[in-house]
């Protein structure tokens, strides 16, 4: 994306953008992905063995909203959301289609979506985010800490959301030529060098309110954006050893994501253990 494109500010000193070539890295997605399918084979004998009575369920953990990523939706998120629903975690979708809009309009439909669901479980909520998911997510933990437990994020550049692949900057700028060709619901200018990009930098950048617990996971392996701005000093950092897109596939990821969302009380290894029957039939994830 050019500079004129691309407000400068996204992009500070001590980053930088990906080469073309990085997105050989992404090509572990089919690994990945083999292990997410050995693990639900496993699962499920383990579920199949182990009588119903046994089973746990936790409802101590506050629900979960999990947040797609950029040109990503819900569906991208579905495995992580089967899986922590086996450790017996309550998860909602974000409703979002396809996450190819203004970051402050989606930020605000998530305010309200986290808004019903804390309303409707009478608690907090926790946040999941994976890539842009993860940045909307921890905007909006500093501006709604009343409505937000704990935040995690998955290869989300917090600190540079500049630094990525060139093939997400020929997405973007194909997505600002839509917009001025008329298009409604999509990203314009204003969204990647105004006031709006300006203003979800900020609110990223700003601190975590106490009481919110904040996990950034990140990988050394990203091949769609710099990890190094994916690290935010105010967070507990895990480092994992996958693809961008695989993070939300790769068992051994999802395990820091239920460590990061589980009641610290709550011992783990119970995979394919849990059941949680969700009542609101189209809500969750």
């Amino acid at each position: 994306m050019t500079s004129s494109t691309l407000g400068a500010f996204l992009l500070p000193d001590g980053y930088a953008r990906l080469a073309p070539r990085a997105v050989l890295r992404e090509s572990s997605l089919l690994l990945e992905a083999t292990r997410y399918a050995h693990s639900r084979v496993g699962d499920r004998r383990v579920r199949r063995a182990t009588p119903y009575a046994s089973r746990v369920t936790l409802r101590e953990a506050d629900p979960v909203l999990l947040v797609p990523g950029f040109l990503a939706g819900d569906l991208s998120l579905r495995p992580l959301g089967r899986a922590l629903r086996a450790h017996g975690l309550r998860t909602y979708r974000s409703q979002i289609r396809a996450n190819v809009g203004c970051t402050l309009d989606a930020a605000a439909e998530l305010e309200a979506r986290l808004e019903s669901i804390a309303q409707r479980r009478g608690s907090r909520v926790q946040l999941v985010g994976h890539s842009l998911g993860g940045m909307l997510a921890r905007g909006i933990a500093v501006r709604r800490p009343d409505l937000v437990s704990s935040i995690v994020t998955m290869g989300s550049p917090m600190l540079a959301p500049g630094a990525h692949h060139p093939s997400l900057s020929a997405a973007a700028e194909a997505l600002v030529r839509l917009s001025r060709a008329g298009l409604s619901g999509l990203m314009a200018e204003e969204c990647l060098a105004g006031a709006c990009a300006r203003r979800s930098f900020e609110e990223s950048r700003e601190p975590v309110p106490p009481g919110i617990g904040f996990t950034a996971i990140y990988s050394r392996r990203d091949g769609i954006v710099d990890w190094r701005a994916c690290v935010d000093p105010l967070a507990e950092a895990v480092e994992v050893t996958a693809s961008h897109i695989g993070m939300v596939l790769d068992p051994r990821v999802i395990a820091h994501v239920v460590a990061a969302v589980r009641p610290r009380d709550v011992p783990a290894g119970r995979t394919g253990l849990a059941s949680v029957v969700e009542v609101d039939r189209g809500e969750s994830a």
